[in-house]
């Protein structure tokens, strides 16, 4: 579904250039689970980044369903993107002035869509457990909630792939354990996700385990 080839992202930091990544070859299947780990520094912010079209790399190629994504122009890629990627955050990103359902349609909001954005919002906050909490601003949402309500944002525009950076970053133990378990209800219902983390308890629960280091893909471990 997603492959990197030959992918090299290059900084020019004064007088030095540093590699924060410098990945082969990587190929991520419909349904996979893969969690990135790595100590801070590792490129795994960068490999999320790359993946999702945020970022464009020095050299390589990505394929997103056999499309070479990198030839887009901004444009292109921007709507490309919008089409076939849901982000999540460790800082939750959500409007305090907006609902719970209109910040799920915010994304979508300045486009034309085939159905009617609102009840998709709704259906959505459902889905990620959050039935009847539509009209709720994030100030009357726990940090778990909150956290839910920018994953149902992220998969309004049904994403080819769910990324996530650091999402359980700023969730207590309990609230960290109902994300990963709605993660792992996601991708049993066909989601492809890959997430970035520090913590091993979340590392833990996916399919697959990509270990970075200085940028380079050292260990793979399939669960």
């Amino acid at each position: 579904m997603i492959k990197l080839e030959d992918i090299k992202k290059i900084y020019n930091m004064g007088n030095s250039l540093i590699t924060a990544l410098d990945i082969k070859e990587f190929e991520i299947a419909k349904g996979d689970y893969i969690s990135v780990t790595g100590p801070s520094g590792s490129g795994k912010t960068t490999f999320l980044n790359i993946i999702g079209l945020m970022d464009r790399p020095t050299e390589g190629r990505v394929f997103i369903e056999g499309k070479d994504a990198l030839s887009l122009n901004n444009e292109e890629m921007s709507k490309f993107r919008r089409q076939t990627v849901g982000y999540v955050f460790q800082s939750f990103n959500l409007l305090p002035h907006l609902t719970a359902v209109e910040n799920v349609m915010l994304p979508l909001i300045p486009y034309k869509t085939s159905f009617n954005l609102k009840d998709k919002a709704g259906k959505i906050l459902t889905e990620v457990g959050l039935k009847g909490r539509g009209k709720h601003l994030p100030s009357q949402l726990s940090g778990g909630e909150q956290q839910r309500v920018a994953i149902a944002r992220a998969l309004i525009n049904d994403p080819l792939i769910l990324l996530a950076d650091e999402p359980t970053g700023n969730l207590d133990t309990k609230m960290r354990d109902d994300i990963i378990g709605l993660f792992c209800d996601l991708n049993e219902k066909g989601y492809t996700i890959v997430v970035a983390t520090h913590d091993s308890e979340v590392s833990n629960r996916s399919k697959k385990i990509i270990r970075l280091k200085d940028g380079k893909i050292f260990d793979v471990e399939v669960g």
